[in-house]
């Protein structure tokens, strides 16, 4: 019986326990984070307010809870934007190596990386005007090179193999061998590096929340409440220690994950080990 790495469970752990935090607030929070009460302003934890309220009252729980619900979602639907567009991208690459198609998808990834990509997500919130949804685009588009690189690479490895030489004599496409024999074979490689850059997704999410180009109020985010917390760092630091380890614990677990899958998924670490 194969044994999970520690690592693993640990990441897991602890983002289960910030996605089912997140889910919960589908259906419940302790306070809605809609109502302001300034009177309860700054009110320290207690049993009504477990973490407290912020500068306007709201309690600081409820606001972790929803703020993680449209940070993990910006971060999902970009992964799923830059692995959805990304892999076809790198698979069609790969069986045409050396053409013209392939050169053309490198090359617009190259130019895709030439931007750091905060200022590609910072200019196209800026030119669209900021909200979640552009913030889904602007972090998806810099997924779409990663994921494209990643398949590429991996599926090159397998275009070498024997089983694809006799799909080729069978008279198959290199469409419908990419799909069902290199797709499948680099499956590990992309879920790995999906952790990874579900992790880097909350990262940007909170960056574009933090400088006032993510969600918007009254719609929380960690981001935006790292940002309002800012100037009471001194005073309420608690208000920003709150999304700030909320973010560190989601980004530490998904990293766990990443490693954890593959110590778990790659064959000759896996040998090692056992």
């Amino acid at each position: 019986m194969t044994r999970l790495p520690a690592q693993l469970v640990i990441g897991a752990a602890l983002s289960t326990l910030l996605l089912a935090a997140a889910l919960l607030s589908f259906v419940w929070t302790p306070y809605d984070v809609t109502v302001l009460n300034i009177s309860a302003k700054l009110t320290p934890p207690s049993a009504d307010h477990l973490l407290g309220t912020d500068h306007f009252g709201r309690d600081l729980l409820s606001m972790l809870m929803e703020g993680g619900r449209i940070s993990i979602a910006v971060a999902v639907l970009a992964v799923g934007i830059g692995m959805g567009v990304g892999v076809p991208l790198g698979l069609m690459a790969a069986a045409n190596r050396g053409g013209w198609l392939d050169e053309v998808i490198m090359r617009g990834n190259d130019l895709i990386f030439a931007f750091p990509s905060l200022v590609i997500a910072i200019l196209i919130t800026a030119t669209f005007g900021p909200s979640a949804t552009n913030a889904i685009i602007a972090i998806g588009i810099f997924n779409i090179p990663v994921f494209a690189r990643v398949a590429r690479g991996g599926a090159l490895t397998i275009w070498t193999r024997e089983f694809i030489m006799a799909a080729r004599v069978a008279g198959k496409s290199r469409t419908r061998i990419s799909v069902e024999h290199i797709l499948p074979n680099i499956a590990n490689l992309l879920i790995v590096q999906g952790t990874i850059q579900f992790s880097l997704g909350i990262l940007a999410e909170a960056g574009l929340s933090y400088v006032g180009l993510g969600a918007q109020p009254p719609t929380p985010s960690w981001g935006r409440m790292l940002a309002d917390a800012q100037t009471m760092i001194y005073t309420t630091p608690r208000l920003a220690i709150a999304p700030g380890l909320a973010i560190v614990a989601m980004v530490l677990g998904l990293n766990l994950i990443g490693d954890g899958l593959r110590d778990l998924l790659d064959p000759r670490i896996r040998r090692a080990r056992e």
